[in-house]
Order: C-alpha cells, then structure tokens, then sequence
C-alpha cells in the first residue's frame, strides 16, 4: 500500500469546516453561560429535541430536562461542575417539543479565561437511544450466531449467564446511587431549612427567656403567674423544636462535630444508668465489651445522643418488654464488604457499637426508609421520624458506616463503624482542664457582627445587660470600618454567614490581621466550610451554636475572654 504523495499538501480546514463539524456532528453540543443560559446549540441536539435551533437560545440547559434531571443538574451536576471544572458522564432525560422523553448521557467542561472566569461552559449531550439500539442489534446478532452454531450452545449459556449477572449488578448500582441522590437531596433541603429555623428560634427563645427573668421583679398576681406559666410552656416548645432542628442538622451532616478520642466501651459503662432509665423497668440493658478494644475519634457528646436514640427506638419495638444488648468490639471492612454497600465506605479497622433489641422488628420495605427523616411507623404525635436520621448523620459525618438488620418478630441490630484511632496527639496544655467559666459579664468591649436585625438586637441586649461595652455592624465591611475606628474591641463575636461577599472566617482573618490580640467568638445555625471541615471544627475555634441561650452566651464569652492565650483562626 502506498503512501501519500510527499508533493501533496493539505489545505488547513476553514471556519465554514468548523461550523459545519460543529452543526452536524453525531453527537449534541451546547454552549452556555456560567448561569447555564444557552448561548448556542448545534442542529443535531435541535433536531433530536423537535426544535430549531434559535428557540433554544436563551433557555437554561436545566430547563430542558425532566423534573428528576432538573433536580439532580441543580443539586448535583452544576455544583460539581463549579468545583471541579468538568463533570463526567450521566445519564438523563430530556424533554422533546412533543412532551416525549429523549434518553441522553451528558458530560460538560468549563472553558476559563487567563484570569480564572468562567468564558463559557461547553456541554456535550449523546443520544442514548442510539446506544440502545445498538445494543439490542448486538443481542440479536449474538442469538443468531447461537442458533447458526450449535457447538457455541454451552459457551453461549454461560456468557448469557455473565452478562445477566452483569445487569442485575448494574441495577443495584443504579439503585444505590438513586438512593444516595435521594439522600443528599434531602439533606441539602433539611440543612438550609435548620439554618433559618435556628436563627428564628434564637430570638423567640432569647424573647421568652428574658420575660421569664424580669418576671421576679414584677408585683406578682393571677395575671403575672398565668403569664409566667405560659413563657415557661413556650420556652418548653421552643427548646423540643431546637432538638429537632439540631436532628435535622445530624441528618444534613451540617453540625459542628468536636471530635476528641475516646473510648467506646467506658463512654457506654458511663451511659449505662442513663440508658437504662430511659428504657425503663421491664427492659434488661446488658453491656458486653471486646477485649483489647481500639481507640477512636468521635463527638462523645454526639454519640451518646446517637446511642439514647437507638435506646428510645428500642423500647417502643418491645411494648411488652425485653432485652437490649450493647456489644462493642474491633471490625475490620475489607475490600468485598465496602465493594457491596451503597455508600463509599473505605476497607480498614474500625470500632463495632452493635445495638440489638428482641422486639418487633421491621420488614424490608420499612428497613429501606428508616434513615430518611420524617419517615416513622409511629402513630401521629408519637414521634418525629428523626431518631435514626440523627444517628445516620452523625456516624456518616464522623467517617464511619451504619448498617441495620432485623426481621419480623426476631428484633433489630443496629451496627455502628467508627474509624480507629491509629495515632493519638495529646491536647495542648491550654485546653485540658479548663474550669468551667462563670457567666458573670465584664468590662471589656465586644463587637457584634450578624445581618439579622432581630438577633443582633437580642445579643447586644444581652451583652449589655451584662456589662459589656458593645459595638455592632451587620455585615463584614462595616466590621472592617467599626474595628478601624474604634481602638480597644477585645472580642469579635460574629455570624459565620455574611451577606455581600465576607463571611465570617474571612472577617475573623482579617481582624486578628489588624489586631493580633483580639479573640473571635463564632455563631451559627448552619455550618458550612468556612470553620469546619471534613465534618470536624477547626483547631482553636471558638463556636456557640444557633439557638444559643442567655446563660449560654454570658458563659461562652466569659470563656473566650478569660482564655490564656488565643489560637489564630487561620486555617
């Protein structure tokens, strides 16, 4: 075969080429703005979808998606793409002008300029019904070759067999991740919403409790009693609705975790009263410990929670009495076991907390919603449906796996994984055995930064009451301006999340830039990575979390301004 001609040259190809690769290539492209706007889009895409090309400039790509592509693309697909820069291959549907669904596989790139802003995001879009099809004909051309040779019967049997494995192996796939999808949506939506909730509940709690302080001083009577009596049975109601909205945040893996080492089986011998309380007297609670137990890192505070949680689950499984036992030992998950579980769970060595009870149990169609909040077999107003939400947040959180069994009349286990501890550093000297700060006020000068008017309006009052000379500003900027002018602020006391592009661990760096002595106090209702990450707070931050209350607070500054020395809050 002969080479080409060296003589021969080759014309580079012209913009009419380009334009007409790109108008007709097998394959769908669009061009889009960072907001996802369509800036063009090829004739093919057009063509598969029954439209012409200019009626789908100007639309959002997301809009022409299905409901559960809509949601995935906003909750997965572009916040993945403005992380990453580019998002791999997955599977959708889009809406066609007739209402019918086109099957696609999508993947897309973001194109930047010198500077780093996004010029444009190009998205590319296969016609998976192709592929289908394509499939199907290979089928049927596999089958024809099985009847054309009957000494291929026995291999064919066994290939069939693979491939069916295959694709009920697909399947599980395909299911665990909806279900992960499922999960991360759901948590996206309880996280935003505790957020908001805790700031109100802030201020109606803060509201209630002042009342019920300045109640004493008031000339007591039938009216002041029955007024007293009702703030106390709000701040009661107040105090349940922060419980569960703190659940919520355990579900959403939003809570501000403090991790520390422990040791599971003393922390469980130290609850053993609690919980036996809680399980009452016709429930046994039996304790069994592993020899040579492996230390971990968790919220002790968080596990305990979990495991009353499971404690209270329990008991209503076994009206008529039982037995709960609570085993710890060491585990290891190794590659086949994580291979199977629907969530990314890394193989190694892990602490076991098995919670098993001899009650009830549930049937596989209740196990496969048990960890979605909300989801409860209770009766109305015999529960939330958050208690197991709660502990699945936290141990996902904490880096660890959750696995429950139970059958039908048999009873339930519930298995925690907690990650080993596997090298321990010990505290620095100024955090062990701190004395428990008085909630007495002082003298110093503090400087209060959050957007919502009615909370900064209930700190600085109690601040105030308590003696402290107080500065306020509602957002980062006007901060930076106040902490410039005023030349003594010993504490910046101040919401992580901040309207017009500062947040709060962005003001807290540049006041201790300013003022290397000043100490940070943070807020929130709704931790994002700006003072925690990878589910754990910062070394040397300083955090009360949203709804905070009167004590609380006094006792939490007291803390921080007493404190010996102040770790930056750099990262």
């Amino acid at each position: 075969m002969s080479g080409p001609d060296p003589d021969t040259t080759f014309e580079p190809l012209g913009a009419d080429d380009v334009d007409d690769l790109f108008e007709h290539a097998p394959c769908g492209y669009v061009s889009a703005q960072a907001d996802c706007r369509i800036l063009r889009v090829n004739s093919t895409l057009a063509k598969w979808l029954g439209s012409a090309p200019h009626e789908l400039v100007g639309r959002r790509f997301p809009d022409l998606l299905n409901i559960a592509g809509k949601i995935f693309y906003e909750t997965h697909f572009a916040p993945l793409l403005r992380m990453q820069g580019s998002f791999d291959e997955v599977a959708l549907e889009m809406v066609r002008s007739d209402g019918t669904m086109l099957p696609v596989l999508v993947n897309a790139v973001e194109r930047r300029d010198e500077a780093g802003q996004v010029r444009f995001t190009r998205i590319t879009v296969f016609n998976a019904t192709d592929r289908r099809r394509y499939e199907q004909e290979l089928l049927h051309a596999r089958r024809s070759a099985e009847q054309a040779s009957a000494e291929l019967r026995e291999l064919n049997a066994t290939l069939e067999a693979r491939v069916a494995e295959a694709v009920e192996e697909r399947m599980r796939a395909e299911e665990a991740l909806r279900q992960s999808q499922k999960m991360e949506a759901i948590g996206q939506l309880t996280g935003g919403v505790a957020h908001d909730f805790n700031n109100l509940l802030t201020v109606i709690l803060g509201g209630l409790d002042t009342m019920i302080r300045q109640m004493p001083s008031l000339p007591r009577s039938a009216q002041t009693e029955r007024i007293e009596r009702s703030a106390r049975m709000a701040l009661h109601a107040g105090e349940r609705a922060a419980t569960l909205t703190a659940r919520l945040l355990a579900f959403a893996r939003r809570q501000p975790l403090d991790p520390k080492p422990l040791d599971a089986g003393r922390l469980i011998t130290n609850l053993a009263d609690l919980l036996q309380r809680t399980l009452g007297e016709t429930i046994s609670l039996e304790t069994v410990s592993g020899g040579g137990l492996w230390r971990t890192q968790a919220d002790a505070n968080e596990l305990e929670n979990a495991l009353v949680n499971l404690a209270v689950n329990a008991k209503d499984a076994m009206p008529a009495g039982g037995r709960l036992t609570i085993e710890t030992s060491n585990a290891y998950l190794d590659e086949s076991y994580v291979a199977q579980v629907p969530e990314p769970v890394p193989p190694g060595q892990y602490v076991l907390i098995a919670v098993s009870d001899t009650g009830t149990g549930m049937a596989p169609e209740t196990l496969a919603h048990v960890f979605e909040p909300f989801f409860t077999t209770k009766e109305v107003g015999k529960g939330t449906g958050l208690g197991l939400s709660q502990v699945y947040g936290f141990v996902r959180q904490s880096g660890g796996h959750l696995r429950i069994y139970s059958e039908v009349d048999e009873g339930t286990t519930v298995k925690i994984y907690l990650p080993r501890l596997m090298a321990e550093v010990a505290p620095p000297e100024s955090e062990r055995a701190r004395p428990q700060p008085l909630t007495h006020g002082g003298l110093e000068t503090i400087l209060v930064v959050e957007d919502h008017d009615d909370l900064r309006a209930f700190s600085t009052g109690i601040l105030r009451e308590l003696g402290y000379r107080v500065l306020e500003a509602a957002n980062g900027r006007s901060a930076l301006e106040v902490l410039q002018a005023a030349h003594d602020v010993d504490l910046l006391f101040t919401d992580v999340v901040l309207p017009e592009g500062m947040d709060g661990r962005r003001l807290a760096d540049e006041a201790k830039r300013r003022r290397p002595a000043i100490k940070v106090l943070f807020t929130t209702g709704y931790t994002r990575n700006a003072i925690v990450h990878n589910g754990r707070l910062d070394p040397g931050v300083n955090l009360i979390s949203k709804p905070f209350s009167f004590e609380g607070l006094a006792a939490k500054v007291r803390e921080v301004l007493d404190a010996g020395s102040e770790v930056s809050v750099s990262p």
